[in-house]
Order: C-alpha cells, then structure tokens, then sequence
C-alpha cells in the first residue's frame, strides 16, 4: 500500500522535577541542602531511512512522545536525561506544521534528521537556590513541558526520471518493460492510481530510478482527477519523459495533449518548465502513427525546437533502448542533488523564542469578589515552582511586587483577606506584607 500523505501528533518528553532534600550525613553538621536537578525530556527526532518507500507506518502510528526526564535525587545527583524518540522517515518527505502551514524540513538525504519537537528542561533542585542569606532553601522548581505540535507529512517519490502523460498513454507497460516494476496495467483510465518506480539498468553500467506517475488530465493542478494527490511527486524528479500517445488512439489529439499536460506542470509550479523533458512518442507500431509523428514535430517546431522527440514503441520495444540511453545521458549532465526549495531549520532558538513584550504584561479582572490576574510570564513560572513550600510562596510574592501587580490591586480596591486567583491557584491578598 502506497501511503504519501499523514497526520500526525509529536511532544517532546517533559522535564524531570527538581528534589528539595538536605544532606544527613554523619559528622557534617548543618550540611545544607542536596536536591539534585531533573533530567531533560527527549526530543522527537525525525531521521531520513532510504530503506522505507512510503509513510505507510504512520498510518497505524499517529501519536509520538518522547519520554520525561527523571527526577533529581538527594546527594546533589542529577536524575537522567531522557532518551531522544527517533522516528524514521523515508527519502523526500516535507514536514509541514499542520497549524500554521509553514514548512518545517524538506527530507532529502539518508541519514538527515531534524528535531521536531523539543524535550522540555530538568527543574532545577534546592541546592541551586542556596544563598548566603538562605542556605537551606526549600525551593525547587517542576521540569518544563516539551513541546507539542500536530504535524503533516507529504512524501515526494524520490526518482531520477518521471513518466508523465494522459491517462491510457503507454506509462505503465514502458516501466515493466524497461525494469523489474509490475504496476497494474489496463485498458481503462486510471489503471495507475499510486506511483509505481523501477530500477532501470541501461547496460552499460548505468542504472536511474524511474517513476511511472499517475495519469493526468486537465485541471489537475485544481486538484482535478488525481489532481495535488500526485503532481507534488514530479518536483522531485530530476528529468521528465512524456509520453504521449502518437497513434491517438482513443480520438485524441498527441500534440493538444501535450500542451495541456506542460501547460498543468506549469500552473502547479512554474520551476517545472525548466526541467529537462523527452517526449515518448509512444505505439508507433499502430497505423497512422509515423503520419501522426511528422505533424507533431511540425507543430513542436513552433513552439520548442529544442525540444526532443524519441519515437518508440513499449509493445514491440522499437526505440526504447535508444530512450533509456538518452536518459542516462541527461542525468550524467545534471547535478545529483534532488531539486528542493530552502526552508525554514528548527532549531531550539526558534522553537523556544519568547516575545519579552508579552512577558512583562500582565491583566487583572474581578469575577465577583476575586481578582484574577492573567500573566504569560507569571504563569509559566507558577507552572515551575513548587508551591508546596514557604520559600516558594516567598518567591511568587517578591516577583509579583517586583512586576507591580501589589500595586495594582490596591488601585482595584483588594484589601486583607481579598481573594487573588493566578491559573489554578487562588490565594489570600494581605496589605502590606506577603501573600499567603
């Protein structure tokens, strides 16, 4: 089964918690605290494998979490950072965050990998908020969430040389006689729903990867008959061979199907019209073909006479060897890398890039006789304490006097005993002092 479209859901694995401990040992007295620092949470590593073809796996798996890292233990000890969660992807495959649309990797070369979502940090134990004027702190702080996003994968079937043509044109009985490939051949349109490729030997040592696409017709690039399904596949192909039907067949016309096939490449992407092109011209063993040929040179004449036209016949095998000479000729003359465009890198700046704005900010609401503060800032950082302890509550008050929200809520009329609600915690509000 062909798979080349998935979505997916992928989390960082979340920080270990930070420990609050102090040291026993036997003749240090007053030995202080010895809370280690959680380990970080693994990342979810997308790594390119050549060895898989299709997404197929990901139709049967559509969640990935990385695992958390380990708490911190006594003696000052760091628990364990997280194993990364590599997960494999095939060749080609364009990693789009499905939210934003924005492409984050184009997925090109064996053994390329990417981290798509980011393992959150290890809280940090008590030992590290020791000070001079607290040398026993009973603060810690919660490991940070990983990150989580919903992705999309699109695989673009990596191939050395494209079949493209009408539905019915020859393209699938040329790539089982030029290779290995068995793609299922009918006399019906559409016999070629899914990208079928073959390794193809020339003889002369040379081998190419050919790729046998599902047939076209006009409109495709509105999505049309198969449409988007798989034009997106023909951006990676390095040369594209055209077959067209010479002896017109089915009462159509070889070179109208021609110019409406070239004009659907170019409306899907413009870079298309650039790339090297043969035209096939296929079932020259039928009557009225070798008439049918002259006419199309004169017409192509006109419009590309740069343009190669190679008469063969997939049936009888007349000229198809000469083709796959050509072919080979063409790609020793073109680069080897695959022909993507630059994207973005996720990388960790990005990934956690705050807006300072943002952070600073804070709004204060009543909802009868509470004061709910909404703060990004004060949030997160509630999301990190523990706040179980004195030393921690102690530490929220000083951030909030420092941020001015004391002073607002004394504008807003709070006074001793006033409810104040932050997230999920709700407190009292006490004039002067702390709050508790």
């Amino acid at each position: 089964m062909f798979v080349d479209k998935a979505k997916i859901f992928v989390k960082g694995g979340d920080g270990g918690d930070g420990l609050i401990a102090f040291r026993r040992e036997k003749y240090v007295p007053e030995g202080g605290p010895g809370g280690g620092d959680g380990g970080n949470g693994g990342d979810v590593i997308f790594r390119v494998d050549e060895g898989l073809r299709t997404l197929i796996d990901f139709r049967y798996q559509r969640h990935f979490k990385a695992q958390r890292g380990v708490k911190g233990r006594n003696k000052a000890q760091h628990g364990a950072n997280a194993e990364h969660m590599i997960v494999r992807i095939p060749p080609g495959t364009v990693i789009i965050d499905d939210d934003t649309g924005e492409v984050l990797a184009d997925m090109t070369r064996h053994g390329q990998q990417v981290v798509v979502a980011k393992g959150g940090r290890g809280g940090r134990g008590n030992i590290r908020f020791a000070t001079p004027s607290n040398p026993a702190p009973e603060l810690a702080e919660n490991g940070a969430e990983g990150q989580e996003r919903y992705i999309t994968l699109e695989l673009k079937v990596m191939a050395d040389v494209g079949l493209v043509g009408f539905p019915s044109v020859g393209k699938s009985t040329l790539l089982s006689v030029v290779s290995s490939a068995k793609p299922k051949i009918g006399a019906y349109h559409f016999t070629t729903i899914t990208p079928n490729l073959g390794v193809v030997d020339v003889g002369d040592h040379r081998t190419f990867v050919m790729a046998d696409l599902p047939g076209l017709i006009e409109g495709a690039h509105e999505g049309v008959g198969l449409g988007h399904e798989f034009l997106r596949h023909i951006e990676r192909t390095r040369i594209i061979i055209h077959v067209v039907d010479m002896a017109g067949s089915e009462g159509r016309d070889p070179f109208e199907d021609w110019t409406k096939i070239n004009d659907e490449l170019k409306q899907y992407n413009a870079a298309l019209e650039e790339r090297p092109q043969i035209v096939a011209a296929n079932k020259m063993d039928m009557p009225e073909a070798e008439e049918k040929l002259a006419q199309f040179k004169e017409q192509i004449a006109s419009v590309r006479p740069d343009l190669e036209i190679m008469p063969i016949s997939s049936l009888t095998r007349q000229g198809v060897k000469e083709l796959l000479y050509r072919a080979a000729d063409l790609l020793d003359q073109i680069p080897d890398e695959p022909v993507v465009e630059e994207v973005a890198e996720v990388n960790e700046r990005k990934v956690f890039k705050l807006d300072t704005a943002e952070d600073e900010g804070f709004t204060i609401v009543r909802e009868n006789d509470t004061f709910v503060v909404h703060s990004p800032k004060i949030e997160r950082m509630m999301k990190r304490m523990q706040l179980n302890s004195h030393d921690a509550i102690l530490k929220l008050a000083r951030t909030l006097r420092h941020m001015g929200v004391d002073a607002e809520l004394r504008k807003r009329g709070a006074t001793d005993g006033t409810s104040v609600r932050i997230a999920d915690f709700e407190f009292e509000f006490v004039e002067g002092s702390s709050y508790y």
